[in-house]
């Protein structure tokens, strides 16, 4: 699995629009409008890292709405949620 943070730069009245737009796209597993530099966060986790370089590069830059992206890619997951997924083995009854 390839993790990667997109960080993206969109037409500030379409916003909403837009994060829902991509939302909707396979392979985007969380999209959040954000403060600061960059206006939305996508979070894409594909199955190969040409799934992400044609998501980035055809699908994301061809949206009207998407004036920029920045694409970050994840080595190794650390949160505790993804931690507890692994280590679980049901009966937490």
């Amino acid at each position: 699995m390839v993790t990667s943070i997109v960080l993206i730069s969109a037409d500030r009245m379409k916003i909403p629009e837009t994060a829902q737009e991509l939302a909707e796209i396979d392979g985007i597993a969380e999209v959040y409008s954000v403060s600061g530099e960059f206006d939305i966060i996508a979070i894409v986790r594909v199955q190969e890292y040409e799934q992400l370089a044609t998501l980035v590069t055809e699908k994301l830059s061809k949206m009207p709405n998407i004036t920029g992206t920045r694409t970050h890619m994840a080595f190794r997951t650390y949160s505790k949620h993804d931690l507890d997924h692994i280590f679980d083995i049901g009966g937490n009854d």
